[in-house]
């Protein structure tokens, strides 16, 4: 059986959201896998569905930029949220989003792009590392466009303008008056921002995404599914599953200003009610520092001396 850390309760407590007690148990249960321990957490109803996608943030600063019928997203990482502050990073930012929009969302190919001051943006981001004192990275970038309708940006927590912790892209095809293609994919972009759909359809989530959600269904249901025909076992873990993707999915979660009506629906619906259609093809949501680990200040000693477990 592996050691139970303080360090790995704190990390299951904050990426599950259940109590410290309860994550003790669930890591103890699990041999000390995290992703599992999640899992049977979620299983015992003890954590959310929701809480799975929390992540320790990395510092920095997402940056969004729009283009006649073409948007783009970059993140750029910084140790500290100080340097995020700082009129050189953000200059920074800045600029390589502006350079993304005449790329394709390749990484590689817009380090080697040129900046305003004539520097490549790899040589400008090792100039920054070296004056500003801090690592710093280039970590992503995503574009979209479309033929005939918009690409709406919107930045959530933003630090200055077109930048911040959350920058999110929606692209609507459609005839509907400009205007209202802006506003329909501005209010979008903030329920996106929000809710933080996994895909466009609940079709397009992760095949692995919803064999484990299936899996989670399966153990919750245990005593509902004994002894059942395995047709009748299949049609009540059908359920669980279903409503997953539904609320996983952007076009069929509610929208965030009513809770009720389909995002897709609430568009069309709109969109017609100007003079037009509108339909979301595509969208992106960048959360600052998702998926990076960062060392943080130690709260282990405090979760030790809670739950009677030993330090790593």
């Amino acid at each position: 059986m592996a050691d139970i850390t303080a360090a790995m309760v704190k990390e299951l407590r904050e990426r599950s959201g259940a109590g410290m007690m309860d994550c003790k148990k669930a890591l103890a249960e699990n041999n000390g896998d995290i992703e599992a321990s999640i899992d049977w957490l979620r299983a015992k109803g003890l954590a959310s569905a929701g809480k799975k996608a929390g992540r320790t943030a990395a510092e920095g600063l997402v940056g969004v930029a729009v283009s006649g019928n073409k948007g783009v997203v970059v993140e750029v990482n910084s140790e500290t949220d100080f340097v995020a502050k700082n009129e050189q990073f953000q200059g920074f930012v800045r600029d390589v989003t502006q350079l993304a929009l005449s790329g394709n969302g390749d990484v590689d190919a817009l380090k080697g792009a040129t900046m305003p001051s004539g520097k490549s943006v790899e040589e400008a981001l090792t100039e920054n590392i070296a004056t500003i004192g801090e690592n710093q990275n280039l970590r992503r970038a995503k574009m979209l466009s479309v033929d005939n309708g918009a690409v709406v940006a919107y930045v959530h927590n933003a630090a200055a303008p077109g930048m911040g912790k959350i920058g999110v892209l929606v692209a609507l095809e459609g005839d509907a008056p400009a205007e209202k293609l802006e506003s329909l994919g501005k209010q979008i972009a903030m329920h996106i921002a929000a809710a933080n759909p996994l895909a466009l359809t609940g079709e397009a989530i992760d095949p692995a995404v919803i064999e484990r959600e299936a899996a989670i269904a399966r153990e919750k249901n245990a005593d509902k599914i004994a002894g059942k025909p395995a047709d009748i076992a299949e049609k009540i873990l059908k359920g669980p599953v279903d409503k997953f993707r539904k609320e996983s999915a952007l076009l069929t979660q509610a929208v965030v200003f009513d809770g009720k009506t389909p995002v897709q629906d609430y568009v069309s619906a709109e969109a017609k009610a100007a003079g037009g259609s509108a339909t979301i093809v595509d969208f992106v949501r960048f959360q600052l520092g998702e998926g990076i680990e960062k060392q943080q200040s130690d709260f282990a000693a405090e979760v030790a001396a809670a739950s009677g477990v030993k330090q790593g």
